[in-house]
């Protein structure tokens, strides 16, 4: 298999909609998780395994397939409810998250989940483990590429900005790095802690090739992917514009759901504006 079948971007933005439930529904049941990152990735993830990715869910380890590398592992649930909705594993399998002996651990496991390509935790790998990916890709004459989604409070980290040195030194235009840019991090607003701006100077000053985008935008996201798909010489950053929380109005651009599940009550009420 090359690819799945493309996706409209009106099933798209359904498919959103249906892994932003699973998300509730998983964080609720375990009554733990990060659900503010998760859901601000979503049109993210989306358009990545539904029209982007080259990937088979019946054959997760095929030598030829696109990786996508979860740096900003806490964001678990968004991939878990993409990889059940690919196919991967059953979704009745999300709402044992965070369970013991679950295979939906709160952070990403390479060793126990069909479809995860980089165990997570600490903050700050993805990109180096993303430039490993792409240099192996060239040392064995593999046209795969590799997609690394990146939290803007991770740019807090060092080592992202010795990789980016690297991945352009390296020429790695295999290489999507996208940062989810939602301006909160677990304490607060990403501006008050360490201000990354002006991002897209620093990234384009690093010699990445970079699109600053709207992050819930479908066709946007689409757009810029397949534009990345062109260039030759360089990696590709793309800087998209989110609103932590987003679709759950007393989630959004709060940094407490960060890291805190929704209250049953919640829960309801959160799947009742999903809907």
């Amino acid at each position: 298999m090359t690819q799945l079948q493309p996706y409209s971007v009106e099933e798209l933005q359904q498919k959103a909609k249906t892994l932003r439930r699973h998300i509730i529904r998983m964080i609720a049941a375990s009554q733990s998780g990060h659900p503010g990152g998760s859901l601000s990735a979503v049109e993210i993830i989306t358009s990545l395994y539904f029209n982007i990715l080259r990937h088979d869910p019946e054959n997760p380890q095929w030598l030829d397939r696109d990786r996508f590398i979860l740096s900003k592992g806490h964001a678990a649930p968004v991939l878990y409810a993409a990889l059940a909705e690919c196919g991967y594993f059953h979704v009745d399998e999300l709402l044992t998250l965070r369970k013991m002996g679950s295979r939906m651990q709160g952070h990403c496991d390479i060793g126990t989940t069909p479809g995860i390509e980089m165990s997570t935790g600490p903050l700050g790998q993805g990109l180096s483990f993303g430039i490993g990916c792409a240099l192996a890709a060239r040392l064995d004459k593999r046209d795969y590429r590799i997609y690394v989604l990146l939290g803007d409070g991770e740019l807090d980290e060092g080592q992202v900005w010795e990789a980016a040195m690297a991945a352009a030194h390296f020429k790695l235009d295999n290489l999507v790095a996208i940062v989810d840019r939602n301006n909160i991090q677990l304490d607060g607003w990403t501006h008050d802690i360490m201000e990354t701006e002006p991002l897209a100077q620093k990234w384009r000053a690093f010699g990445w090739r970079v699109s600053d985008i709207a992050g819930h935008d479908i066709p946007q996201l689409l757009t810029a992917l397949e534009q990345a798909k062109t260039i030759k010489g360089k990696p590709t950053m793309l800087i998209a514009r989110t609103v932590k929380g987003k679709g759950v109005s007393f989630m959004e651009n709060k940094a407490e759901f960060h890291g805190k599940a929704p209250t049953p009550e919640q829960a309801v009420q959160a799947l009742k504006e999903l809907e």
